[in-house]
C-alpha cells in the first residue's frame, strides 16, 4: 500500500466507504454532558455505508474490517491556559506533567490580537512548528531573523542548543494559527539553531475524492524537519468521507479546527481531538469541516519539559 491516503478495498478491486457505529467506550475521563450525542445507544450491529461506485455488502464489510482498529478512538479536548503577554491559547496538550505525545511536546490552538503576543523568550531542545490558520504573525530572533508569515504559511523555529525570539500578532485582528512543538533526539539536542519561513504558496495542494487537501509536512512540502512526520490540512464538505493509515508505531492525532466531523464512530467539534492508532481509520464530516492530521515516529527517549526547554 502506498503511504498516505488508502481506501478499503477488496477481492474485486472495488472501493468501500463504511463506518462501523457502535456503542461508545469512552473512559470516564472523557465524559462531556454536552456531548451526549457520543453516548446515544447506537446499536453495534449497525454500520452506516458510504459506498461510492459500489453496492455489494461484502466490499462494505470488508471496510469495516480495516477501520475496525479505529472504531473509537480515545478523545482529548483543548483548554483555555494563559501564555505570554495576555494571551490565551487552546492547549490540547500537555494539560498535566508529562502529558506529553512522542514525538510532540505540546500543541496550541491560538488565536491572538495587539498587544497581546509573546515577547522575547528563550527556547532549546524542539522545534517549534506555527502553521498559520487566518491572519499573520511576526517572528524576530536573536540569530538575525526576521519576518512575516501569513494564513497558510509556516515559521519553524529550531531552537537546538538554545536561541532566543519572539512571536507577535502581525494584524490589528485576531491572528489565528496552530503552534506544534516536535521534540529533537537526544543526538541533535545541541544542534546550531535555526530559522526558515515557508510562504503558502509554496505549501502543496491537491483533492482526493473532493476533499482539499494542503501537506505542510510530507512529500513534495518545503518543511523539512528533524523528525520523521507528516502534517497535513483537510477541508471536508458536509457529508464528505476519506480513509487514511496511520503507520506502524507511529503517534497521530485528528485536531477538529472547524465543525464536526466522526472518526469511526466518535463525534468531535471544534478543539477536540481524536488519537487513531496504527492502521486504517475513517472520517466523516457532520457539517462543513477543516481537520489537520499530525503523524511522527516516536524517538522513544524521555520528553524532560520545564518551561520552554525540552533537555
Amino acid at each position: 500500500r502506498r503511504r498516505g491516503f488508502a481506501s478499503g478495498v477488496d477481492g474485486c478491486g472495488c472501493v468501500a466507504r463504511a463506518f462501523p457505529l457502535r456503542s461508545s467506550q469512552m473512559a470516564p475521563r472523557d465524559f462531556d454532558p454536552d456531548r451526549r450525542e457520543l453516548v446515544l445507544g447506537l446499536a453495534s450491529t449497525l454500520a452506516l455505508p458510504l459506498a461510492f461506485g459500489c453496492t455489494a455488502e461484502e466490499p462494505a464489510r470488508a471496510a469495516s474490517r480495516v477501520l475496525e482498529p479505529n472504531a473509537s478512538p480515545r478523545v482529548i479536548h483543548a483548554r483555555s491556559t494563559k501564555e505570554g503577554a495576555g494571551a490565551t491559547v487552546q492547549r490540547l496538550f500537555p494539560l498535566v506533567q508529562a502529558d506529553h505525545r512522542d514525538p510532540f511536546v505540546l500543541l496550541d490552538d491560538f488565536s491572538v490580537e495587539p498587544p497581546a503576543g509573546f515577547p522575547e523568550h528563550p527556547h532549546r531542545g524542539f522545534e517549534a512548528f506555527t502553521y498559520m490558520l487566518d491572519g499573520a504573525f511576526h517572528h524576530a530572533d536573536n540569530l538575525g531573523n526576521d519576518s512575516f508569515v501569513t494564513s497558510g504559511g509556516v515559521q519553524l523555529f529550531t531552537s537546538g542548543r538554545g536561541a532566543r525570539h519572539s512571536e507577535m500578532p502581525g494584524e490589528a485582528r485576531p491572528n489565528r494559527g496552530l503552534q506544534l512543538w516536535v521534540n529533537l533526539p537526544k543526538k541533535l539536542k545541541a544542534m546550531t539553531p535555526a530559522y526558515a519561513a515557508i510562504d503558502a504558496r509554496d505549501i502543496p495542494e491537491g483533492s482526493l475524492r473532493g476533499v482539499k487537501t494542503r501537506t505542510v509536512v510530507g512529500p513534495d512540502s518545503p518543511v523539512r524537519v528533524q523528525t520523521a512526520m507528516r502534517y497535513l490540512d483537510m477541508a471536508f464538505k458536509r457529508a464528505q468521507t476519506l480513509e487514511d493509515e496511520i503507520e506502524k508505531d507511529w503517534t497521530a492525532l485528528l485536531y477538529v479546527v472547524e465543525g464536526r466531523v466522526r472518526v469511526g464512530d466518535v463525534a468531535l467539534l471544534a478543539g477536540d481531538a481524536a488519537m487513531p492508532t496504527a492502521g486504517a481509520f475513517g472520517i466523516r464530516a457532520d457539517d462543513d469541516a477543516r481537520v489537520v492530521l499530525i503523524a511522527g515516529l516516536p524517538h522513544r527517549e524521555p520528553i524532560f519539559q520545564h518551561g520552554p526547554f525540552v533537555d
